[in-house]
């Protein structure tokens, strides 16, 4: 399935998801070693500003020591290797706000190269629209007890609105951009030209640079002409304050980039799943390709019917919880010479789906189930081509029949080995294990005992993905399991990805004689052996 956003896995970190948005991203995690390195890293960063909130310094001389290593008459400038913004959740509704925060240089070195759109501390798509001449310099500004909060630049098309801003002192040094919203009392809004308020999602930052980022998200906005966002900020850089700040945008202007192309007329069934197409839109910052899948009715029926089954051996609660029946679609876009420019949820030798030129994407499930609406946006091309959508394949999590047992005191001495759908796990173990945790009581350590079971293996690509599973003991009883684990691009002796899983209950409390597992989710790729075909332009 598709890979969270980053803003995604923050609100997931934070739990500001709704349950079966959490339910989705921890299904995904278990199988996507990439995510599950990144939520990692994101963990540590969140504890790193927990700990250390203030950015070194560099000399004030820094730029005029630079500048006097450059050749007078042939100035080079070499773009610094982009490094991933850093982003922390905020709870909102309607639009995504990324805030970014940097470590501080001297101001004059970043108005030398031209402000924050034109590095690669930004996506490709910024610095094109930057470099098309699309980022209006604005300069606002407002002062209180000797900082300014300045807002320099701003990019606006249909797709987001970006602003950089940077933090001074008196003397025109930088300062450390972080803002500490929520809690930390500074709050930052949208207001559309109704009066309507939209609020923020998440907060950024990027070490080694002298901007901090604002970014908002206006994927699936409509009508929107004007905003004005509005800055109230009463901490910066550590000191208290007072800083009030509006910035006009005028989205009207953006309308003139911006090119909406109607696909609706584009559907087809294949393999149990329908595609609709809905439309391309191509902004200067992004293209984006909005879409949704669904099961046919044929296969809805039958997948309600064995949803049904289970609900009944299972519980409806250990049913529907992590097992995310739905659909998505494998597919590229290619220019008129046949070159892929994008892929999304495709294999290119290693061991889980990944995407090319994607900037972000999401999938907002509808009331009916397995119908997912996509919006998925892309980087925009240099040189305007007459793209087309290929379908490659569909993917369907459904309900699965698959069971094993296990004797959970013997499996250190006889490991239970099982092969599903191109999937060769051996289950190693399976024991309690205690927890200990700190906690602000008369017993100030707090244990906890959980059950857990440990496989690991080879996996085939592409192959199935193992969903959500649930115990079952000798005496009829059923457990809910919660799931983490890796697929690794390093392959196994018979050239399989290794894997690992692990399984957790929290409610086992004594080991059984035996278990038996019961796999109620399983995610298959079927791939088409006829692609379809969509034209993202206007056919004569």
């Amino acid at each position: 399935m598709n890979c969270p956003t980053t803003d995604e896995l923050f609100d997931y970190l934070d739990d500001q998801l709704t349950e079966q948005e959490h339910a989705n991203v921890k299904a995904h995690l278990r199988f996507c070693s990439e995510c599950r390195n990144l939520v990692d890293t994101l963990k540590e960063d969140q504890q790193f500003l927990k700990e250390t909130l203030h950015s070194p310094t560099l000399p004030d001389h820094f730029a005029s020591m630079i500048l006097d290593e450059l050749e007078p008459y042939e100035p080079q400038l070499k773009r610094p290797k982009k490094k991933p913004w850093k982003r922390v959740m905020m709870l909102a509704a309607g639009i995504v706000l990324a805030v970014g925060l940097t470590t501080t240089l001297n101001s004059s070195f970043a108005e030398w190269i031209g402000g924050l759109f034109t590095t690669e501390q930004v996506d490709e798509g910024l610095r094109m629209a930057s470099d098309a001449g699309l980022a209006e310099r604005v300069n606002l500004e407002v002062t209180n007890e000797d900082l300014t909060f300045k807002v320099e630049d701003i990019i606006a098309d249909t797709s987001r609105v970006a602003l950089s801003y940077q933090i001074l002192n008196n003397n025109g040094k930088i300062q450390d951009t972080y803002l500490e919203l929520g809690e930390g009392g500074n709050e930052i809004t949208a207001i559309d030209q109704n009066g309507s308020k939209l609020e923020m999602l998440s907060m950024g930052w990027q070490d080694g640079s002298d901007y901090g980022l604002i970014e908002f998200s206006l994927r699936e906005q409509e009508g929107l002409e004007a905003l004005t966002i509005k800055f109230d900020l009463v901490e910066l850089d550590g000191k208290k304050g007072h800083w009030e700040l509006e910035v006009p945008v005028d989205l009207k202007e953006s309308l003139k980039y911006t090119k909406s192309l109607p696909l609706a007329d584009a559907v087809t069934d294949k393999e149990g799943v329908t595609i609709q197409m809905k439309e391309v839109q191509f902004a200067p910052s992004a293209n984006e390709l909005l879409y949704e899948t669904s099961f046919t009715n044929e296969e809805q029926t039958r997948i309600e019917a064995e949803i049904k089954r289970l609900e009944m051996a299972f519980g409806e609660e250990s049913t529907n919880s992590f097992t995310n029946y739905g659909t998505a679609i494998q597919y590229h876009i290619e220019n008129e010479q046949g070159e892929t420019l994008y892929y999304h949820n495709t294999f290119h030798e290693q061991g889980h789906p990944s995407d090319r030129g994607l900037l972000q994407g999401s999938g907002r499930p509808t009331d009916k189930l397995g119908h997912i609406a996509w919006n998925e946006s892309f980087v925009p091309q240099k040189v305007e081509d007459k793209l087309t959508f290929v379908l490659d394949g569909v993917i369907k999590t459904v309900p699965s029949d698959f069971s094993i047992k296990i004797k959970p005191k013997e499996l250190r001495k006889y490991p239970v080995s099982f092969a599903y759908e191109g999937n060769f796990m051996t289950i190693k173990k399976a024991e309690t294990e205690n927890h200990y945790s700190l906690r602000k009581s008369l017993i100030p350590i707090e244990k906890e005992t959980i059950f857990t079971i440990k496989m690991e293996g080879g996996k085939e690509a592409p192959s199935s993905d193992l969903g959500a599973w649930v115990l079952v003991d000798d005496k009829g009883k059923t457990y809910m399991t919660y799931h983490r684990g890796s697929i690794l691009d390093e392959k196994d002796e018979n050239g399989r990805f290794k894997t690992d899983t692990e399984l957790i209950t929290y409610d086992l409390e004594e080991v059984p004689e035996e278990l038996t597992l019961h796999l109620l989710s399983v995610t298959r790729y079927e791939e088409l052996k006829e692609k379809w075909e969509v034209p993202l332009y206007e056919v004569d």
